[in-house]
């Protein structure tokens, strides 16, 4: 059997971390050709050596002395910047893990998509930001798109077979975050440290923090309106918070298809890495018994006004959407950095969504521009305030 050929945009982060874990176990199966990394110049150089990547990249030029003198003598091409990265991610390849973290991300990808292979995207600013404009691309180069993220990815296994004229509704899950039952109160005086304790889920910093604001779950909304293109009306939020149904899809007849999984995201990476097919993986199975009970709840919009945010984003379509990420962003950042309290993110990025209401952007090059004054603006407004 012919290996399949895969490149990995964001190796040392978790979503390329959990992708190598599984192809590690399946070598044989994989030729990989490109890996890329910000910086991690070490970690990056060790992952391309041991699994014979053709190119390793990294974003930031002043790491490139770095990889280069690690991979001397590895047989491994070693190349630094973001031209480097977009060429890295243009080379064919059977599947590209499309996960670079935040707008770095946006080219690199659309450099994959115009391939016109099939891309495993985990990059959320991709149809956050740049939902229009990446669709487009998708359509225009006959690319395939395969959700990595886990809410995304059971939808994508609901919906398979299916006519999607036949969906009533398409309902994502939240765990409420490690706030959840948290008064008005005690959400004002919540610390960074215990945003970032996630009941269920290992993950960064700044995704932990869009968990307990619940916007994680509104940017979520605003990708599932561009993979499931059903209506917005037809997408819904329930708080879930055992994290074990990941999404549902209900049909016109009543059936409601759910994809379960343990809170491990090698599962939907096995299923893009595996796609049409299933594979194995290292996850012990959901033990249902000792589980015990499943619940859901409606999502409280008084305290956590996120969601409500991001679906009028989505309303409102064109360069909103890449607003509200911008603005999400220099608001978690600098609540991380003990510069405002928890309940000022959502309140800063609806400040900045009332003062900029840009133009849709026609092209990739627009989506930044629209990102980059986004950011001026949040950062001018908590300034002045």
């Amino acid at each position: 059997m012919n290996k399949r050929s895969i490149s990995i945009l964001g190796a040392t982060g978790s979503i390329g971390a959990s992708t190598l874990d599984l192809l590690r176990r399946r070598k044989d199966d994989w030729r990989v050709v490109a890996l890329t990394a910000n910086c991690q110049a070490a970690d990056l150089a060790r992952l391309a050596i041991e699994f014979g990547a053709e190119i390793a990249v990294v974003g930031d030029e002043t790491c490139f002395p770095e990889l280069r003198e690690a991979l001397a003598g590895s047989g491994v091409e070693a190349a630094a910047g973001a031209a480097a990265l977009i060429e890295a991610a243009a080379r064919p390849v059977d599947l590209t893990i499309a996960a670079i973290v935040g707008c770095a991300g946006l080219a690199p990808t659309m450099a994959a998509i115009e391939q016109g292979g099939t891309v495993a995207l985990a990059n959320k600013e991709a149809l956050v930001s740049a939902g229009e404009v990446m669709t487009a691309a998708v359509v225009r180069h006959g690319a395939t798109v395969l959700p990595v993220d886990s809410e995304h990815n059971a939808i994508f296994q609901c919906l398979a077979g299916n006519d999607r004229a036949d969906v009533r509704r398409i309902t994502l899950t939240a765990s409420g975050g490690p706030f959840r039952e948290w008064d008005a109160d005690r959400l004002a005086a919540a610390t960074p440290a215990q945003a970032v304790r996630h009941p269920n889920w290992d993950m960064g910093a700044k995704i932990s923090v869009d968990s307990a604001t619940m916007m994680n779950k509104g940017l979520e909304l605003i990708e599932a309106f561009h993979l499931f293109p059903v209506g917005l009306d037809r997408l819904r939020i329930l708080v879930h918070p055992q994290s074990v149904v990941h999404s549902m899809v209900e049909y016109r007849d009543g059936s409601t298809l759910a994809q379960l999984g343990p809170s491990d995201m090698r599962v939907p990476i096995a299923s893009a890495l595996a796609w049409p097919a299933r594979m194995d993986t290292p996850c012990d199975p959901l033990d249902l018994a000792a589980i015990g009970t499943l619940s859901f709840g409606t999502p409280d919009e008084a305290r956590f006004p996120a969601t409500r945010l991001a679906r009028q984003a989505a309303e409102a379509g064109g360069g909103i959407p890449a607003v509200l990420n911008a603005a999400n962003e220099i608001a978690v950042a600098a609540f991380l950095a003990g510069q405002i309290g928890f309940t000022r993110i959502a309140a800063q990025v609806e400040d900045v969504l009332a003062d900029y209401a840009p133009p849709p952007p026609a092209s990739l090059d627009d989506v930044l521009a629209v990102d980059g004054e986004a950011r001026a603006r949040a950062r001018f407004l908590m300034e002045t305030a």
